[in-house]
């Protein structure tokens, strides 16, 4: 009944064409704001899923790392117990450190020894954009350089005949050396391949294979800096995580995905609440055109709610029938925005109607991903910007004196 009253008095014809536009005009806000929402919201949700599956190509599901220092001891008894787990479906063995690659320039690396395996629990292999996932023997090491890198040293790794000079520090420490020079070791390693995943690991990484690491580093056969592990079911992340701790023990660091990324992720998600903070702030700014609009109608509707009181009206129920108009708006606007919302990122996915600048990047649009739980955390904002904006209009049409007139 009360949104049958709220139907009518919006419908209606209006003494004053103002009270008509005002309302339209609020319509049309709520239009604007839950649109933007969902859209805002939908390219969040894009960009952090085209993040997460950049990522994911680099991170395996769990790393083992030691928790104190750099380098850790795997016997063979621990890794079987890795292989038996069920939801295990491979791993590899990985020694990483920095070094400094030399050809006509001299370029800073994170060097990244691995063994046979890792092709198959990675997804860098699959990002090769010249050459081939070679790596190379102990004493014929090669080496695959990221797209940054590459341009760094000036040269082409499919193209090339000369071989890199790699400079690395051994674990001997400097102290421990009574030359510093016997800290040193170096090597020639030839270029196999390039990749391209994202901008902060083809500026930084280059892949070569386990046993020159070891050489290089003179590490003894056990020890490693990290094993990384590949689940058959990556939503049980968390339960594999748990089992592995009861492997390792204290001594060792099991991280998930998200926890080899925390910040990243947790500064994504941030960005995206703060952007919805600020338009549901504007949104709540254009709810004025609400007030305004209710106010001008309580006023048009003075004789209706004198004569209603009359007959026997609460004041609940005359502040019901005017919350029930702010609501009407408010459902008006959201649904059409939602419409409209749609639509749009319907056809920036079909039609890519807003390019991202540069040549470089993975995709050449603004990604979007419309999301359910958006909906309804939209539809609940404007809900209640309806109701703060209803409330005191409402309240002023609930109040009103009875002064009907003979």
């Amino acid at each position: 009944m009360n949104f049958l009253f709220a139907w009518r008095y919006f419908k209606a014809k209006k003494s004053t064409n103002a009270i008509n536009i005002i309302s339209w005009v609020s319509v049309a806000a709520i239009i604007i704001g839950t649109a933007s929402l969902i859209i805002v919201l939908s390219v969040f949700n894009g960009l952090e899923d085209l993040v997460k599956s950049l990522y994911a190509d680099f991170y395996t599901d769990i790393k083992v790392t030691a928790v104190k220092g750099k380098f850790m001891t795997l016997n063979e008894g621990q890794l079987a117990r890795v292989k038996k787990l069920d939801n295990v479906r491979g791993y590899a063995l990985v020694i990483e450190d920095k070094a400094l690659l030399q050809s006509s320039a001299i370029q800073p690396v994170a060097l990244k020894g691995v063994d046979s395996n890792y092709k198959y629990i990675s997804g860098v292999p699959s990002k090769l954009v010249k050459g081939e996932f070679d790596l190379g023997t102990a004493d014929h090491p090669g080496i695959i350089l990221g797209a940054g890198i590459e341009n760094a040293l000036q040269i082409e790794t499919d193209k090339s005949l000369v071989p890199l000079t790699v400079y690395m520090f051994k674990k001997t420490t400097l102290a421990a050396s009574a030359d510093p020079a016997e800290s040193m070791s170096s090597g020639n390693m030839a270029t196999t391949g390039t990749f391209i995943i994202q901008q902060d690991f083809d500026n930084k990484y280059a892949f070569t294979n386990l046993d020159f690491m070891r050489s290089m580093m003179a590490l003894p056969p056990d020890e490693y800096t990290g094993l990384e592990i590949v689940l058959r079911d990556p939503a049980k992340a968390e339960d594999a995580k748990r089992k592995l701790g009861t492997i390792f023990g204290n001594a060792y660091a099991v991280q998930t995905r998200y926890e080899q990324n925390q910040s990243l992720y947790s500064v994504m998600r941030v960005e995206k609440w703060v952007i919805y903070c600020v338009l549901t702030l504007i949104l709540a700014v254009s709810a004025f055109n609400m007030v305004g609009a209710l106010t001008m109608l309580v006023l048009e509707k003075q004789k209706d709610i004198q004569v209603l009181k009359a007959i026997g009206a609460n004041e609940n129920y005359i502040q019901r029938i005017f919350l029930s108009e702010g609501f009407l708006l408010a459902i008006i606007g959201g649904v059409i925005g939602l419409l409209l919302a749609v639509t749009i990122c319907w056809m920036q996915v079909k039609y890519k109607l807003v390019p991202l600048e540069g040549q470089s990047f993975v995709i050449d649009y603004y990604p979007v991903k419309l999301v359910p739980a958006d909906f309804v955390l939209v539809l609940s904002t404007i809900l209640v910007v309806a109701l703060l904006a209803s409330w005191f209009p409402s309240r002023k049409a609930a109040t009103q004196p009875i002064e009907l007139k003979s």
